[in-house]
């Protein structure tokens, strides 16, 4: 047994699902995907086995500059030696909430934490004291916001969720205003907040973002945004700043200490301090927890807005996305199989759809495609492009889908199950395995 096969194995035999994330467990990759890695250096992952892979999974979009970029490593090894969690507030813990309470004009104050699952719901739990009310409403086609109750109750997958807690969370649609406006018409003066991510692969048009944000005020509604993944990666001040709203509260994680464990919830000081010491209403137990403000990775988050600001890291990636974008297009198009495959979405984080013959979205195909890429040397999941995928990566990925696409020509018109080595992948929200 090889020794990727072998710890493959014993994460399954010691490890629910054989990993920490649903979005790293097998059933979400083709099976001769890595099953285990070892390291990363700038966009480059390697197994057990020495193997190496262009990754565009980036940990699950955590990391935007590159794996171990030496700058930010050492600055999280020095809050090491620092001691790395004190008994009171530390130095760089302010410091880190300073430099992004001075970057984000609309961020009075935060809170940090490991992850953002618990920065989203405690910004509902703050929402709901500040407002007095119980039912807080989600944007229904964004894929993700918590591993709580109040999300995961309200998905397919939400076995052991008691069913009073499901009944608090309702949906609206994406880019919908009237969808919101129902909602507010049905549960008058009962809704706490409204959170949503400002963007995913569809952009927010015609101005909805705001338009939503005075419906929330109308009807005294805090208005909340999930920057996990738009953070750091559409504009330094989040995607917020690049659609031009300034939300209530905003959430930050993933890229902002490049692949180290820190998320933030931010807002307005009169909602924020509900949760402090000054507040003369009662008293809110927002974020309390042992490791929120752990120093290496406030120390290098620290670093990254540095690194950001000196390299502007954004830029590069958006010039990163539309080169591979453009690109693919291209090539998918010279093949005559346009229809069938395709990125879409904004550059600085694009998709890539995959149709089968009839034009139906396809996880087999999806499934295909990564498969090859695999085959080619580049782990691509999603893409998450960062600072380290510069014009040799990109150019390496091209090639690379030139050689995989070749495969899916053939697929479409000879049947998928041909050349599909094992199972489909699978979506992580099901109700059965």
């Amino acid at each position: 047994m090889s020794i990727n096969r072998y710890y493959q194995e014993m994460a399954h035999r010691y490890i629910p699902a054989g990993a920490h994330t649903y979005s790293r467990a097998d059933d979400g990759y083709p099976v001769n995907a890595p099953p285990v890695l070892e390291r990363g250096k700038g966009a480059y992952i390697w197994d057990l086995e020495g193997n190496r892979y262009l990754d565009y999974g980036m940990a699950l979009r955590a990391v935007t500059v590159g794996y171990d970029y030496e700058r930010i490593s050492n600055a999280a090894i020095e809050q090491i030696h620092n001691g790395n969690n004190l008994t009171r507030a530390s130095k760089i813990e302010i410091e880190a909430a300073r430099d992004i309470c001075e970057l984000i004009p609309w961020v009075d104050m935060v809170k940090f934490a490991k992850n953002g699952s618990t920065v989203t719901s405690a910004a509902l739990k703050l929402a709901r004291a500040y407002t007095g009310k119980k039912y807080v409403a989600r944007c229904f086609q964004h894929p993700f916001f918590s591993y709580d109750d109040w999300f995961i109750g309200d998905t397919v997958m939400n076995a052991g969720i008691p069913e009073e807690y499901k009944s608090l969370t309702l949906n609206f649609n994406f880019n919908d205003l009237a969808s919101a406006e129902q909602l507010f018409q049905k549960y008058p003066g009962q809704i706490a907040a409204v959170i949503l991510e400002p963007a995913t692969t569809e952009e927010p048009k015609d101005n909805y973002l705001n338009r939503l944000k005075d419906l929330c005020h109308r009807n005294g509604a805090v208005f909340i945004l999930d920057e996990m993944i738009t953070g750091f990666r559409w504009h330094l001040q989040g995607a917020s700043a690049y659609y031009g709203v300034q939300p209530d509260m905003v959430t930050f994680g993933k890229g902002m200490a490049n692949g180290f464990s820190v998320a933030t919830l931010g807002g307005k000081r009169e909602i924020m301090e509900r949760g402090g010491l000054f507040s003369d209403k009662e008293r809110v137990f927002l974020i309390s927890t042992t490791h929120g403000a752990e120093m290496c990775g406030l120390g290098a988050f620290v670093e990254t807005l540095k690194v950001y600001k000196e390299l502007d890291v954004i830029s590069r990636i958006w010039q990163s996305g539309r080169m591979l974008v453009d690109g693919a297009n291209a090539i998918a198009k010279d093949m005559g199989i346009g229809e069938y495959f395709e990125f879409i979405g904004v550059p600085c984080s694009p998709n890539f759809i995959t149709k089968d013959k009839t034009g139906e979205a396809s996880l087999e195909f999806r499934t295909l495609f990564v498969q090859e890429m695999i085959k080619q040397g580049v782990l691509m999941p999603w893409v998450a492009i960062s600072y380290s995928h510069g014009d040799e990566e990109i150019n390496i990925t091209l090639e690379a889908i030139k050689h995989s696409l070749l495969v899916y020509r053939k697929a479409l018109d000879d049947g998928v199950g041909k050349y599909l080595e094992g199972r489909p992948i699978k979506p992580v929200f099901r109700k059965w395995n």
